[in-house]
């Protein structure tokens, strides 16, 4: 895994002098099926429509469609849940689409890759320049070894923008209690601690789905350093689960939920309905992606909101976003690459950045929306000091699930602390043992 530094931001920000390939209706490519007649690209993503993804796709497939007569995109919208859970048996059919967004991470991405359901990209990274438009810092995610393990080996997945995890908070409810925006850990906590005396649950979250467990992880990060997520993101050392980072993340996490700063019904709380809830002023505070950016810009209407950079530490969840992949049962993989290689270009990529998203090959003066600018400017100060930790359900195949139920268990006070981190230690050592380590 190649460390975060300084280059993600500069590859967020600056603009390419790569003239990219041009989108023909063939490539040589392979994938079957002729550049001749009627043809159809099959895509699938999960992003939501008025997010900033979503926008930017959306226009790269009229653009698509304009520059390569007579084929026609089928477009599928899919849940992240339904692709997380399905890929590896939808992907060995022959059902597979031709082009789709899939979670990177060893988990994920990396497994598909070492089970061989995703095509090696390497060549057509190299011939188009999207080595090029990506730092090393955001190609981490796109290049898998043999074992499936993240940052180097072959490319088999194209990200085409940059994603972290934040506090958003509404303005108008900070303002009402008399709070200020924290730039402190423990001045955070005294501003919950005031919303919870006010009879206010001051956190939305969803302990059903992944918001909770990067809760955990935030405070998790917040006692570590970049070793200790080396060592557990890549196994380059060997990570201490009743440690002091570990240990504080879920027993604070615990304490939150005692002390009513998260809510006892969040464990059965999805992340839509978290997003929804926020949007519609019943918390103060939401942790989570850049990924709810775009739409927060489009449906909060009702109250003034911002966000700022977790105050607990010099790092958070974030990386690359979610990958491009082809399929290797895909049968228009020429198209596929010609798609990926319009969200690369310049239009797509400042389309994407003033709709509240990360564009990782954007033209920085285009980037006009002050909200954008604000989430550009957080996004680079937290790369600069090498603070992009990625996600802890990246390191072991099922350990999402393995995550969601753990943190469920801290919020529902059926286990403890250490019972959870017994249980979530036991999977991510077995893998270790299944890879060698």
């Amino acid at each position: 895994m190649l460390k975060i530094g300084r280059t993600a931001a500069a590859a967020v920000l600056a603009a390419s002098a790569m003239v990219l390939a041009a989108c023909g209706g063939s490539s040589d490519g392979g994938g079957g099926g002729s550049s001749s007649g009627p043809r159809t690209l099959t895509l699938w993503h999960y992003e939501g429509a008025d997010s900033a993804m979503g926008k930017a796709w959306a226009q790269a497939i009229k653009e698509f469609e304009a520059s390569h007569p007579g084929v026609t995109v089928k477009f599928e919208e899919k849940g992240f849940e339904q692709i997380q859970k399905t890929a590896g048996m939808v992907l060995n059919s022959d059902e597979a689409p031709d082009v789709m967004e899939y979670n990177k991470g060893n988990a994920t991405a990396g497994l598909l890759s070492k089970q061989g359901l995703l095509t090696d990209l390497s060549d057509e990274a190299a011939k188009r320049g999207w080595d090029k438009l990506l730092s090393p810092s955001l190609q981490t995610t796109a290049r898998y070894d043999d074992r499936g393990i993240m940052g180097s080996g072959k490319w088999f997945g194209i990200p085409n923008y940059a994603e972290y995890v934040m506090v958003y908070y509404n303005k108008d409810a900070f303002k009402k209690q008399g709070i200020e925006v924290p730039t402190t850990f423990d001045e955070f906590t005294a501003a919950l601690d005031k919303f919870a005396k006010a009879g206010i649950t001051p956190i939305a979250t969803g302990g059903a789905e992944y918001p909770a467990q990067q809760i955990m992880y935030l405070l998790a990060l917040s006692k570590a350093d970049r070793a200790w997520v080396d060592a557990f993101q890549q196994y380059k050392g060997k990570v201490d689960f009743h440690g002091p980072e570990f240990t504080y993340g879920a027993q604070t996490f615990a304490d939150w939920v005692k002390k009513g700063y998260i809510s006892k019904d969040s464990a059965g709380i999805k992340a839509e309905d978290m997003g929804v809830s926020f949007i519609g002023g019943k918390f103060p505070i939401m942790i989570s992606g850049s990924w709810w950016y775009g739409r927060f810009q489009e449906q909060i209407k009702d109250f003034d909101w911002g966000s700022f950079l977790w105050p607990g530490g010099a790092m958070a969840p974030g990386s690359s976003g979610n990958l491009w992949v082809v399929p290797e049962k895909a049968k228009n993989k020429d198209l596929a690459y010609d798609f990926i290689d319009i969200t690369m270009k310049k239009d797509i990529q400042n389309l994407l950045g003033n709709s509240g998203g990360l564009p990782v090959a954007a033209d920085p003066t285009a980037i006009t929306d002050p909200k954008s600018k604000e989430l550009v400017e957080n996004f680079n100060k937290l790369s600069s000091q090498d603070g992009l930790a990625f996600y802890p359900d990246w390191p072991a195949p099922g350990y999402y699930d393995v995550l969601v139920a753990g943190v469920q268990e801290l919020i529902n006070g059926s286990k403890s602390p250490e019972q959870v981190l017994d249980e979530i230690a036991q999977p991510y050592n077995d893998n270790l043992a299944d890879i060698g380590n």
